[in-house]
């Protein structure tokens, strides 16, 4: 559940320009934590261990490296391992593709990391799928569409996208807000220039 933007929220966003902050994150426990704290709110290292199917050793550490860089912090109540963790903010901002070298290289690693832990969570649903219930799997999207557009045109779509998803995304801060039967939803947003020497991908 990471993007450039992740959510929108009160808090500040954790601005991510030291290339060692960037390598930090990328590792993909750290970004599984800090998806996992933003999702479901304060939790210990042995909870949090728990959820991921790691040790709280492992996710002990991973959390102290966390909060170096400012990801995640302590939070009330609790002692030792007991101790509860928050994500600092439900935002991340990323260095640009044309930031100063090694910021965008790191950058770069972190979001081919974050790629690779988006696919993995889609391919576990993809597995699972005739488990769910059927309007779960009937409201549950699969597909892609190729466009022509200019660079201006793809920003004002994904604008157009970001405005729509807001008032759902106000939901992850304000759990009174969500209707009962409502899942936390991982909905994915790529686009990007096709190489144009290669030929379109075959749906």
């Amino acid at each position: 559940m990471l993007h450039d933007r992740v959510m929108t929220d009160e808090r500040p966003p954790v601005e991510l320009t030291d290339p060692r902050a960037l390598r930090a994150y990328a590792h993909p426990v750290r970004g599984k934590l800090v998806g996992l704290l933003r999702r479901e709110g304060p939790l210990t290292a042995t909870r949090a261990g728990q959820l991921l199917g790691e040790s709280s050793g492992t996710t002990s550490f991973h959390l102290r490296q966390l909060a170096k860089y400012g990801l995640v912090e302590a939070a009330p109540g609790g002692k030792g391992r007991e101790k509860p963790w928050q994500a600092t903010s439900l935002m991340a901002r990323i260095p640009p593709i044309f930031a100063q070298p090694e910021a965008a290289e790191a950058a770069k690693q972190l979001r081919i990391s974050m790629a690779q832990s988006y696919f993995e969570s889609l391919v576990q649903w993809l597995q699972r799928t005739d488990e769910e219930p059927e309007e779960w799997q009937t409201a549950a999207e699969f597909g892609d569409r190729f466009l022509f557009v200019t660079p201006e045109e793809m920003a004002a779509l994904t604008a157009a996208v970001s405005e729509l998803l807001e008032p759902y995304g106000r939901r992850l801060q304000h759990p009174e807000e969500r209707p009962a039967d409502a899942r936390a939803v991982a909905y994915l947003r790529f686009a990007f220039p096709l190489d144009p020497e290669g030929a379109l991908p075959s749906a």
